[in-house]
């Protein structure tokens, strides 16, 4: 026997208007302004330099510590003499060589080891190797092997990239879920097209970050080697402006020279990373 249940009436129940909501004002001028990464981080370096320009007259001592506003003299002059500007290039043109090379036999090693088991020992045991030693501790070395000249300070700035963005890369790989592994293997993808076209987009947030943390090691190294061993191939970089001023006692253009390492530091990480990361990482909604 069907059941027939008996059919519910329709009806409407009038609804109050929502009067005694709280209405969400607009945020004025200063809140807009405030929202903006750039302006934060401006007025966080005009704090430093206030107190760096305030500790410089209490001091009282320029050969110890010129102010602020005697290193952006000596700053603009250097720029504008073209003197600091040459140094800057003979630097940056060794660094980007040294980086390239670092990250083409990161991704080697690293695709070996994901790959194989014998390149997964060797990864393993480099890294144990050779990450702990100090890149400065193999110039004499590299230039007893490569002489004085640019590819004495190509092999430690390798050797400050390789380690560390190899680690953070197969750290990566080997975060990658099961499933999009099978939906790889599913396409067919074997071997480099494998680590390509499915390890290093899901892995991205774990390269980005060993590519700045090779960036910055590498940028340091190549400073400290110019400062211990001077010149290389009879040119100067910038850390060989630091070293020649402070024995000539110009302690402000010592502090000049400093000053464009980290705008240089900053520039890249708030320009070359942060575009990386904003049509990468934030557009695939892999980074907040």
């Amino acid at each position: 026997m069907a059941l027939n249940p008996p059919l519910r009436p329709e009806y409407e129940v009038s609804l109050p208007p929502l009067l005694d909501l709280p209405v969400e004002r607009e945020l004025s001028r200063a809140q807009r302004l405030w929202q903006q990464g750039w302006l934060r981080k401006s007025l966080i370096l005009l704090v430093l330099a206030v107190i760096w320009e305030i500790a410089a007259r209490y001091q009282n001592n320029d050969l110890l510590l010129p102010g602020f506003v005697q290193v952006s003299h000596a700053l603009v002059e250097g720029i504008i003499s073209g003197e600091l500007l040459s140094k800057v290039a003979i630097s940056l043109n060794v660094l980007v060589k040294g980086y390239l090379l670092g990250i083409v036999l990161a991704f080697v090693m690293t695709s070996l080891a994901v790959s194989t088991q014998l390149g997964r020992d060797l990864l393993s045991t480099l890294t144990a190797m050779f990450n702990p030693l100090p890149a400065i501790a193999l110039l004499p070395l590299s230039l007893l092997w490569f002489g004085l000249g640019e590819a004495s300070l190509l092999f430690v700035l390798v050797h400050s990239v390789v380690w560390s963005l190899a680690l953070n890369t197969y750290a990566g790989f080997q975060g990658v879920s099961e499933t999009q592994r099978m939906v790889g293997r599913n396409y067919g993808l074997r071997g480099l097209r494998f680590v390509w076209l499915i390890l290093i987009p899901a892995a991205l947030p774990s390269i980005v970050s060993g590519l700045k943390i090779g960036w910055a090691f590498a940028w340091r190294t190549l400073i400290a080697a110019e400062l211990v061993f001077g010149a290389s191939s009879g040119k100067g970089g910038l850390g060989w402006y630091i070293f020649q001023n402070r024995n000539e006692l110009y302690t402000d253009k010592v502090f000049a020279g400093l000053v464009v390492v980290i705008l240089i530091g900053l520039l890249v990480e708030n320009l070359i990373f942060s575009l990386i990361e904003r049509h990468t990482l934030k557009r695939w909604g892999m980074q907040r």
